[in-house]
């Protein structure tokens, strides 16, 4: 049972603050809200996953020790379950939901999630936007609003699923295998990974941009 005064202390925001309190059933929680339910795409999904990966290795001294097996299991649940669900909920009224939302950055998603699944096609675009943040949010329910085929977004929302979840997480560990004490450096490694996953957002934006100048 988790104390109301930790539950208070907690920042969702922050992945170190979201491990301590919670360990692998919030990675579980977390993977679920920002793939499965439009008010999670503020959650660090990217820097969650990395930050538990490193704090499995026995050079983390400070901060909570995670097991990686149940890190991995808590995150690939927690990702292929929020996706599914997703898409659930968009096939029974995404439009409607994400028309009636004010939030522009869900508003903005949107509109990058049709123009991937328009450019690449389903099966790329639903594996494609694992990747992207915010993207990963709107996806799933405008994938189901937009009638995509089931088996066709089951199979690569799972490929997807535990490409991004299993590589970052991996990718942690390997980093934090390698190098002594490397919670000492956590904030600058998280920021760079919270900066890298950004890249492809704003890239999309670029895209658009330019499209839209030469329209």
């Amino acid at each position: 049972m988790f104390s109301s005064s930790a539950l208070l202390a907690v920042n969702p925001l922050d992945a170190g603050s979201l491990l301590a309190s919670f360990g692998a059933l919030g990675i579980a929680v977390v993977m679920f809200a920002e793939t499965g339910l439009l008010v999670g795409f503020f959650l660090p999904g990217d820097s969650l996953l990395f930050t538990a990966g490193l704090l499995c290795t026995t050079s983390a001294h400070s901060g909570p020790h995670l097991n990686l097996g149940q890190v991995l299991a808590a995150a690939v649940v927690g990702a292929l379950a929020g996706a599914q669900v997703g898409y659930l909920i968009g096939k029974r009224g995404g439009r409607a939901l994400l028309a009636r939302s004010r939030n522009k950055h869900l508003q903005n998603g949107a509109v990058r999630a049709e123009e991937i699944l328009t450019r690449y096609g389903h099966a790329k675009a639903v594996v494609l936007a694992r990747f992207v943040p915010v993207v990963r949010t709107v996806l799933n329910p405008l994938a189901g609003a937009l009638g995509v085929d089931v088996r066709t977004f089951t199979l690569w929302q799972v490929v997807g699923g535990l490409v991004w979840t299993v590589g970052l997480v991996l990718a942690g560990y390997a980093l934090g295998s390698s190098i002594p004490n490397v919670d000492h450096y956590l904030l600058p490694i998280v920021a760079l990974v919270v900066v890298v996953s950004l890249l492809p957002l704003l890239l999309e934006l670029l895209r658009s941009r330019r499209g839209a100048r030469a329209r």
